[in-house]
């Protein structure tokens, strides 16, 4: 035993894993089938141990072990020894060595705990989840590093890429109109990817030449928030993610967190990493990646009330919290299909508008981490992942985009016309879809990363977020304000229920129903690339408790114009436009009050590749008789503005069936937009 230390066999208590502080020393508990177990301590910093602690014989229940030590622990640190071999505590809260980001200087220095001689004290105050019902959310997908690490982010150098750099953004998330935060691996991990050696092979193992993991989705010390994104000289990242999280709790956001697990933990490892992020650093809802016990974790009563996120829920029983959701790419690839002209697609288009099971949630995308960005999707062939070093290899030759007719940046006007109004068509099926609609950080103001589509090592420009494009893409930032902030005031856009295609209240009305070009006659043909789907007021509230609107959305993603007959509103009700994706002009949008009355109420013209939304609001009488007395001119210039629209018809090149074909040149105008 060591000098100044001693085992305290009188302690019969149970404690949790890890480290604990108890009145005069800590508690270690450990997990290990090895036969002998050990605690060795060094001084912060030191290559030789100050001292060993075994754990006696009988300080060992299954294969947990467990021993109280009475002590002055200041200043020490500690990793366990398993049979004569060192390796780190899986259950530390903390590890030195880790706190430069990407060091190789670091690569051959221990990675060891601190002995944590305070258990862990932290003033929540009056910390609150804010417990947002999926219905009501609206997610944002960051990474805490490369969120805030660009200069232009306008935040100070020790801020950025940070926790703390995340909690000085919530004014601007706010003002975006986001509810929740979900947040890429925040736990310790070795961003550095080392070689191994190959079991067998007579060669060494090559030397790392400082390629990172920047996303982190790897095995790590999953019971730490990562050192290197916390700020200052001193690194406090248990502290600095506590008060971040406290800080959005405030400010009405949630915080969800992914974790990454490769199937060789144990399922209960799993729920203590879930409960222990719950319950210790109030997280509102973790995003599974990799493997996940779901019917362990769906299950569990600690967890009844956390947002769980997974590709699904099979064989799970629910629980009265509507708590899970699935989280996968089908609705992402689904209908981006659909925008691109593909054939066959109105039967997903449909089921994921309206997908929105009753007890679990479900999470839909346009982009997500693994692809092309959002606006990367409307200017991209095929991939370009050469700044990979692996020749192009990597990453996912099925990305479902079409360039509009250059690979990569153009200047030509009806190039960037077509890619932002191929963006408004993704953001109105993303937001006007019944599950909760995810954004990936920077697509409201269309960020790229330059046609790669795997940037798991890109730790620079590529990944990192550049706020610049907020002002030369300002127009998409306003779009993504607008189609939230109208989702939120219009809830038969996101319904507590799926649509039941019903009219199950007696209104004289079906909840939501489908249309062809003549009104209640829809077809979904597979050569077919035009829908109607018309919303019945009835069923939903606007914020301040009035019945919703009316809506009808048209989608015609065919690259020829179609007319649509309308669907006949109540007396005294008209068709106003709040956006039509084909007006360039005004950004396809017309924010409240300004949405124009439709002066034809029984039919209207989508263009190609456009979709429509339809407001149908009641129309005071003192408007209607000013407008009586236009109506013949009213119908005369509509006549002719029709017949200006099929004059001016464009003919775009398209997507071949079967799959992308790439353009002749990267940037170069391959003529595909014939006047």
């Amino acid at each position: 035993m060591m000098k100044g230390f001693r085992i305290d066999r009188n302690d019969g208590r149970i404690y949790a894993m890890g480290v604990t502080a108890v009145s005069g020393g800590v508690h270690f508990s450990f997990p290990s089938k090895g036969e002998t177990c050990a605690v060795i301590l060094y001084r912060k910093g030191a290559k030789s141990p100050k001292g060993r602690i075994e754990f006696p014989v009988n300080a060992r229940t299954g294969d947990v072990w467990g021993m109280t030590v009475l002590g002055d622990f200041s200043g020490l640190e500690y990793v366990y020894e398993v049979d004569g071999q060192q390796m780190p505590d899986p259950y530390g809260r903390k590890f030195t060595g880790m706190e430069r980001w990407g060091s190789l200087a670091r690569r051959d220095k221990p990675v060891r705990t601190p002995v944590d001689t305070e258990g862990g004290a932290y003033d929540w105050e009056d910390d609150i989840l804010p417990c947002i019902p999926y219905d009501q959310c609206v997610i944002y997908h960051i990474h805490t590093r490369g969120f805030t690490k660009h200069a232009s982010s306008g935040l100070e150098g020790d801020s950025r890429g940070t926790f703390k750099g995340v909690a000085e953004k919530i004014p601007y998330l706010k003002d975006l109109g986001i509810t929740t935060v979900e947040m890429m691996p925040p736990v310790e991990f070795e961003e550095l990817i080392i070689p191994e050696r190959v079991d067998g092979s007579p060669f060494a193992a090559e030397e790392p030449d400082g390629k990172l993991n920047y996303w982190g989705y790897t095995r790590g010390y999953y019971f730490a928030p990562k050192c290197a994104y916390s700020s200052g000289p001193v690194r406090e990242p248990e502290r600095e993610f506590k008060d971040m999280v406290k800080a959005l709790h405030r400010a009405g956001l949630e915080l969800v967190l992914e974790l990454f697990f490769d199937g060789k933990e144990a399922p209960s490892y799993v729920l203590d990493v879930v409960r222990f992020w719950a319950q210790e650093y109030h997280v509102d809802g973790v995003r599974l990646v990799g493997y996940a016990p779901v019917k362990l974790l769906g299950e569990d009563p600690y967890l009844s009330r956390l947002k769980l996120l997974a590709p699904g829920w099979d064989g799970v029983e629910p629980g009265q919290e509507k708590h899970l959701a699935e989280y996968n790419d089908g609705f992402m690839m689904d209908m981006r299909s659909f925008l691109k002209g593909d054939e066959d697609q109105l039967n997903r288009l449909v089921y994921h508008i309206r997908h929105n099971p009753g007890q679990v949630g479900v999470v839909n995308y346009m982009a997500n981490t693994n692809g092309f960005t959002l606006m990367d999707m409307v200017s991209y062939d095929t991939k370009h992942n050469e700044a990979n070093g692996e020749e192009n290899r990597d990453g996912t030759d099925y990305n479902q985009s079409w360039n509009c007719g250059v690979e990569g940046p153009s200047r030509k006007k009806r190039i960037m016309q077509m890619r932002r109004k191929q963006i408004r068509n993704a953001l109105l099926m993303l937001f006007l879809s019944q599950g909760t609609p995810l954004l990936m950080m920077g697509d409201e103001f269309g960020r790229t990363k330059k046609g790669n589509n795997n940037s798991y090592c890109q730790d620079n420009d590529i990944s990192w977020l550049n706020w610049g494009l907020l002002n030369s893409n300002s127009s998409i930032h306003e779009f993504v304000k607008h189609v939230i902030q109208f989702r939120k005031e219009h809830s038969v856009f996101h319904m507590e229920k799926e649509p039941a295609l019903m009219d199950y209240r007696s209104v004289g009305l079906p909840d939501v129903s489908y249309h062809g070009l003549k009104t209640w006659c829809p077809m979904f043909d597979r050569f077919l690339r035009q829908l109607g789907i018309f919303y019945c007021g009835k069923y939903g509230k606007k914020p301040d408790g009035r019945e919703d609107d009316y809506f009808y959305v048209a989608f015609n993603m065919h690259w020829e114009p179609h007319e649509f007959a309308l669907p006949n509103l109540p007396k005294d009700y008209k068709w106003h436009t709040a956006f039509n994706t084909d007006e360039d002009q005004v950004n396809g949008m017309y924010p409240g009050g300004s949405e124009p009355v439709l002066e034809n109420q029984k039919s209207i013209m989508i263009m190609a590749r456009t979709i429509v939304v339809l407001m149908g609001k009641e129309v005071p009488a003192q408007k209607k008789a000013s407008r009586g007395k236009a109506a013949g001119k009213g119908e005369r210039k509509e006549e002719e503005a029709d017949d200006t629209v099929r004059g001016n018809d464009t003919v775009y090149r398209e997507p071949q069936a079967g799959g992308l074909q790439p353009s002749s040149g990267a940037g170069q105008d391959t003529g595909a937009l014939q006047p």
